[in-house]
């Protein structure tokens, strides 16, 4: 039997390298991909076969494919995992961010798909693994665009996974739930940036503090529990549509389908210490 060929994006640090590296020792053929190439260099050292790939630029994307294809003649397993969180009110957020955002969380990621699906197809098997958050079942204040990359991400998935069953490939969302890794320093910044002043200031800077807090960072998960569950996913013969795993995930997500949405938002303002009520500025 021909060894399986995986290709992860967002491979440079967090969800992404774990995911490689344990993909690796699970037995694949394993393309790491992401902008920073310089960032993988150490994961040569395990086999792992580095690719310059940046999701908002079809050439590269493309590029990428046909090498994996050169090389092996097949690819079994395509994890979608690049992507970063912007956070800031709505009003506040410039709508060129909001694109940017989406190009790279659901854009970058569909295109990809496209690019790997012909030879999924040809195959007759594969997995293609989308990365979403638990925020793509819940939502929070002042990331209205990450929450909606992530939703649209979780609907193009069951989309698509009716789409292609009948070609013997499997659609699995993994929704990780806090993780420890780069991605809430660099939200916190941005809101800190956005909304920190004006009239969403006490948001802004509340759910900044959230999100770079000690006390949070003490409670993330680490990015190898999330990288065990995406290797059991694509090694499973009947995999589950969805993976909730990580600090929070499950009970979050089912306080979201259990509670009434103003209840929910309630309990969100005060997990993320936004205050109920504050006199708003006029600025």
């Amino acid at each position: 039997m021909a060894t399986k060929v995986a290709l992860v994006t967002g491979a440079s640090s967090g969800i992404g390298e774990a995911t490689a590296l344990k993909l690796r020792k699970a037995g694949y053929t394993v393309y790491g991909a992401a902008r920073r190439v310089q960032r993988m260099q150490h994961l040569t050292k395990q086999g792992i076969q580095l690719l310059a790939m940046d999701v908002t630029d079809d050439t590269s994307m493309r590029d990428g494919v046909e090498k994996i294809i050169a090389d092996t003649g097949r690819l079994d397993v395509l994890v979608n995992n690049a992507g970063y969180g912007s956070y800031g009110a709505v009003e506040d957020v410039p709508l060129q961010e909001a694109r940017e955002q989406f190009e790279v969380n659901v854009f970058g990621a569909a295109r990809l798909t496209q690019l790997v699906l012909p030879h999924m197809r040809a195959q007759r098997s594969g997995t293609i693994v989308n990365i979403t958050s638990m925020g793509g079942r819940i939502y929070t204040s002042l990331g209205a665009w990450y929450h909606a990359t992530k939703f649209a991400l979780e609907a193009l998935s069951d989309c698509l996974r009716m789409e292609v069953k009948p070609f013997g490939i499997d659609v699995v969302v993994i929704e990780p739930g806090g993780v420890r890794s780069e991605w809430g320093g660099i939200a916190a910044q941005k809101v800190r940036t956005v909304s920190g002043t004006g009239p969403y200031a006490p948001q802004g800077n509340a759910v900044a503090d959230s999100l770079s807090s000690e006390a949070n960072e003490r409670r993330l998960s680490s990015p190898d529990l999330i990288a065990k569950t995406i290797v059991k996913s694509v090694r499973a013969r009947r995999p589950k549509t969805r993976y909730a795993v990580g600090f929070g995930a499950k009970p979050m997500i089912f306080l979201h389908n259990t509670l009434p949405n103003r209840a929910f938002d309630a309990f969100m303002r005060r997990a993320t210490g936004v205050p109920a009520n504050y006199e708003p500025a006029n600025n």
